[in-house]
């Protein structure tokens, strides 16, 4: 290798002196046909040998220059960095309405979607598709209120705003567009349940807040000195009070259900121990009833992901509802089923007159009762069912009534 690149550094450098070797071979045949002296000669191939000696190094070929990304390019490389780093869903869009990039918490909230996609492609609402177009058109930064409803209910405010960069791609696509997801869910969800509580809480107070002032004008006028009818009017008393804190508790209770909604527990959860738990609670509950809670366990254990005392409270709902509003039955059972990749079941049975079909639809409802009178007898409050719901929908799980007239009700929970 170095032999060959040695002969061509002295073939250039004598084809660089081509007219001084052409004087100088031409000259030794002038001497040769004139007969010339040796000395002269020599002078002449000394010229040649110092000629090639001046001719500098050959220089080494330039290296090959890496080409390097545009300005505009690079910045949108930072952008999409910073934007990784944010908890909010964005996706920045190309004058052309396509999908350059999405950061990682748009792909948890809405899924992949591929570089290049047309946004109109991707996302279905007219009033974000619009409002992107009319940025486009303007270069004025809009934003509106939208909701999803699936995988589950979310309510964003959908900001887009132009962010000018240097060059990106082509020629023309000297900007892109920022549209911006800020999650307002939980906000939304205060202040309904504020507005629910109000409607709610004035609704079903007022008829024992009424029957403890009449009590109590009583007690100051006609009844004030007859000791009969204090301790029977203290009794009642009681009675609607204590209603009233149940009413409250569930209240409560159900409005930090719905706002932990969207939060699936992961706390591994046995069922078998849990229900053997809840049946030897509300034991002495059904024995005054007239009831037999009987348990139907599988030999191996069943375990699902979920919040233990939330589940507590569901079958606690279930069992308590199924010895009281099927107590003509005299029976309870409870069973277990499913595990090692079949869906895992709970069911609470009772051989109790059942529900009309009508009403099955709605006795999740809050404050839906089949039954006026009989619900408040037995001292339920109208949301023990809405409770129920609450909690499986944020264990991800259903719940499934079948009901026959005469025969009884099957609540079942499917996970």
């Amino acid at each position: 290798m170095q032999e060959t690149t040695f002969w061509r550094t002295i073939g250039t450098r004598i084809w660089a002196e081509k007219w001084l070797i052409g004087l100088t071979l031409a000259g030794c045949v002038g001497m040769i046909v004139t007969n010339g002296h040796a000395v002269l000669a020599g002078a002449l191939w000394c010229v040649l040998v110092l000629a090639l000696l001046r001719q500098p190094a050959m220089p080494a070929p330039p290296a090959a220059i890496e080409p390097s990304p545009s300005t505009g390019e690079a910045e949108l490389a930072t952008l999409e960095t910073g934007f990784d780093a944010l908890d909010m869903p964005v996706l920045v869009i190309g004058p052309d309405e396509r999908v350059l990039f999405q950061n990682q918490a748009a792909e948890k909230a809405f899924g992949v979607i591929p570089a290049n996609s047309d946004l109109s492609g991707r996302v279905r609402s007219p009033g974000i598709l619009d409002m992107v177009r009319e940025t486009i058109a303007t270069g004025r930064i809009y934003q509106i209120e939208h909701s999803e409803r699936l995988p589950s209910e979310a309510v964003y405010i959908v900001r887009v705003a132009p962010a000018a960069l240097s060059g990106v791609g082509s020629e023309n696509a000297d900007t892109v567009y920022v549209v911006s997801y800020r999650d307002i869910s939980q906000a939304r969800r205060i202040d309904r349940m504020r507005s629910d509580f109000v409607a709610n809480a004035s609704h079903e107070l007022r008829t024992p807040l009424a029957s403890l002032r009449g009590f109590i004008e009583t007690l100051q006028g006609p009844a004030r000195n007859d000791v009969k009818a204090h301790e029977r009017f203290l009794g009642i008393m009681l009675e609607q009070a204590t209603r009233m804190s149940r009413l409250v508790d569930d209240l409560l209770s159900l409005s930090r259900l719905e706002l932990k909604s969207h939060i699936a527990p992961e706390e591994d959860v046995a069922l078998g121990p849990l229900l053997g738990h809840v049946c030897d609670t509300l034991g002495p509950l059904a024995q005054e009833l007239g009831v037999t809670i009987s348990l139907d366990l599988p030999p191996t254990a069943v375990i699902v992901q979920g919040d233990r005392d939330e589940l507590i409270e569901v079958f606690e709902n279930l069992v308590e509802n199924a010895c009281k509003y099927g107590q003509e039955g005299e029976t309870v059972e409870v069973s277990l089923s499913g595990g090692s990749g079949d869906p895992v079941e709970v069911s609470v049975r009772d051989r109790g007159p059942g529900i009309p079909a009508e009403h099955v639809p709605r006795i999740t409802e809050r404050f839906y009762r089949v039954n006026v009178e009989a619900s408040r007898s037995k001292k339920g409050t109208g949301l023990g069912l809405a409770i129920v719901k609450h909690i499986l929908t944020r264990h991800r799980a259903r719940l499934i009534v079948r009901s026959v007239l005469g025969e009884g009700t099957v609540f079942t929970v499917r996970f």
